[in-house]
């Protein structure tokens, strides 16, 4: 299975603020130390607002922080969350399906199980155990 790098730089952000949890983060700040677009980045932590995991405010003074305890975000869930849109194989898209093995298919259901079970695994796991600690100068 391989992540969007749209997850990978989700779960970056996360792990970064988690690191430093009394310090918000601009999306510029970040987008700069990562070396990604400053848009891409906007649209994934966007995403993660959304999605209850960060808790933003404009203009002076502002950014992002966690808006849960790093112990409570698992990390299973906030990749299903940032890869919702990300079909593992192409007869996994709702209204999708133009593969001629289908009706005689077994590998679809394997493919289901290993997805599934790589998300529980990762939900073994917590922000928490992930937690990026910058280097003190």
């Amino acid at each position: 299975m391989r992540l969007t790098s749209f997850t990978d730089f989700g779960l970056r952000v996360l792990m970064r603020l988690a690191g430093e949890p009394g310090r918000s983060h601009t999306t510029a700040d970040l987008a700069a130390e990562f070396g990604v677009s400053r848009n891409h980045l906007a649209k994934v932590m966007s995403a993660l607002a959304a999605g209850g995991y960060l808790e933003t405010r404009r203009g002076g003074g502002g950014g992002a922080t966690l808006a849960r305890a790093p112990e409570t975000i698992r990390l299973g869930d906030v990749v299903t969350l940032l890869e919702a849109d990300q079909a593992l194989v192409e007869c996994f898209l709702p209204g999708g399906n133009a593969c001629t093995l289908t009706p005689r298919c077994r590998l679809k259901a394997r493919l289901a199980h290993a997805e599934a079970t790589f998300i529980e695994d990762l939900n073994r796991s917590t922000l928490a155990d992930c937690i990026y600690l910058p280097i003190e100068a």
